[in-house]
């Protein structure tokens, strides 16, 4: 059974940090690009960031570029979303997401792109 498990949400006050962790089971973790996404209250889910198999290349919204940063470490199957100087506009729930990509090189911004999805973790940054 395949498993993310997100946490390290919570409220902050704008310009604070925040890293969230998402903990990944039931599959061959470096076969995945892994990719976070974010829902804004009465707003449809969008991209944030996601990250090749290997960790060896990034890719960001433009209105996270510079404040967050990807990572994953492929031995504990975690990848990581390091989110600096937090902005009330940054509040939503956060998803991981596993893109089967095999041996390619794709970072994926579509999230039909995406085989798997965690439950997602509550992150409110107040003014």
């Amino acid at each position: 059974q395949v498993r993310l498990v997100e946490s390290g949400g919570g409220l902050v006050q704008a310009g604070a940090s925040l890293r969230l962790s998402c903990q990944v089971s039931g599959l061959i973790f470096q076969h995945y690009a892994m990719g976070w996404f974010r829902r804004a209250p009465g707003k449809g889910r969008v991209f944030v960031s996601a990250i090749h198999r290997s960790g060896g290349s990034t890719h960001y919204a433009d209105s996270v570029l510079g404040r967050f940063t990807i990572s994953r470490d492929n031995d504990k199957r975690t990848v990581y979303l390091q989110m600096d100087s937090l902005k009330p506009e940054d509040t939503a729930v956060y998803y991981c997401a596993a893109d089967r990509v095999i041996l390619t090189g794709r970072l994926s911004e579509a999230d039909s792109t995406y085989d798997y999805w965690g439950q997602g973790t509550q992150v409110t940054v107040s003014s």
